[in-house]
């Protein structure tokens, strides 16, 4: 096997980079730099090379290093290290530390990033300390600050906080915002989802449906005192759950179909007995006109017959929108009412009971 062609690559690539370090050590800083695009500025073919206090270029900007303000009109390339204020339409660019605020139309890209990074559309950073805002994505491997992002932030480390409109995903996170979904492994904070959690370990996940690996789920059958008989889903970790159920009313002849939705608490947990207090949402519907809403503060006493099955069943204070006649007859005694002026449509506050049994897995 001939290896020389390997060895005369492998030179090579050692002699450029070692020229690159030198080079850029020697470099002496430019106070000022000003022009069109490489090399049609003040600093010529020798601003890869040149270190720059302030840079002011109408497309792009090319340089060793930036130290106070930088702008372009599409996009800035420094090689090195950057501090003070990058500017650009649409990405900036910096090969390894950035120091203080960057600001792109379309993507910020560094090494290591200390401030914060606002994009159009994507951050990327290896390591970031400080902010990521992006209208679209953030990237980052670990993160020391929070990340904001219109879609989606991930990470692999993050001590701060991810926000995002659709989607985060972290190995180790603080707390996780999301309009849709939360992934992660282990969650010190909170996760709050719209829809689902995802995670190793999370004890505070919010969110109709949270499937924690050292957490629980179950399948409840509920019965609660207007007859509504429901199958409900409950999941999340040590602390908190997510519910989700449809079911029927059975008092009814027409708004017979249900359907809830809601939180819930551990709030107090031993071996055979536990406490539970949940806050539910639940509405009745045949499909047609009408409306009947309903909702429920729950306190819920749970005993374990066996490892998987348990019983519970507790007081619950509710309120009550209709505008359906089944919907006014269900409840006959309010601790409270109110009734619109022709009369169609009754809110009120009244006390119930919710019973209920479920599996535990």
């Amino acid at each position: 096997m001939n290896i020389k062609p390997y060895t005369r690559t492998l030179l090579k690539t050692i002699t450029l980079t070692l020229l690159t370090t030198t080079l850029y050590a020697q470099t002496k800083p430019s106070r000022t730099h000003i022009g069109l695009i490489y090399p049609l500025s003040s600093n010529g073919k020798h601003a890869p090379l040149d270190s720059n206090t302030f840079s002011l270029n109408l497309i792009a900007s090319v340089s060793a290093a930036e130290d106070g303000f930088t702008l372009a009109g599409v996009t800035n390339l420094i090689h090195h290290n950057s501090k003070g204020v990058q500017i650009a339409g649409f990405s900036n660019h910096i090969g390894q530390k950035a120091q203080g605020v960057r600001v792109a139309g379309f993507m910020n890209h560094s090494g290591e990033s200390e401030g914060a990074s606002v994009a159009g559309f994507l951050n990327k950073a290896d390591d970031m300390k400080g902010a990521q805002i992006a209208g679209f994505m953030n990237l980052a491997k670990t993160s020391d600050g929070f990340q904001v992002a219109g879609f989606a932030n991930i990470a692999q480390d993050i001590k701060g906080i991810q926000v995002a409109g659709f989607m985060n995903k972290a190995k180790n996170t603080s707390s996780q915002i999301a309009g849709f979904m939360n992934i992660a492994k282990k969650v010190k904070g909170v996760q709050v989802a719209a829809f689902l959690n995802i995670a190793d370990s999370s004890d505070y996940p919010i969110g109709f449906i949270n499937l924690i690996k050292n957490g629980e789920k179950s399948i409840a059958i509920t019965v609660d005192d207007n007859l509504t008989t429901l199958v409900s889903f409950r999941s999340g970790g040590r602390i908190l759950y997510g519910i989700l159920g449809i079911g029927y009313n059975f008092k009814n002849k027409k708004e017979i179909y249900a359907a809830e939705a809601g939180m819930g608490a551990h709030v107090y947990t031993s071996q055979a007995f536990r406490l539970n207090l949940e806050l539910a949402g639940l509405t009745l519907q045949d499909f047609k006109a009408g409306e009947y809403f309903k909702s429920s503060i729950r306190i819920l006493p749970a005993f374990k017959i066996t490892p998987h099955l348990e019983i519970f069943g507790g007081p619950t204070f509710n309120y009550v929108n209709t505008n359906t006649e089944e919907g006014r007859k269900l409840t006959e005694k309010f601790i409270s009412k109110w009734e619109s002026k022709n009369g169609n449509r009754i809110q009120g506050i009244y006390a119930g009971y919710t019973a209920g049994v479920q599996y535990v897995f």
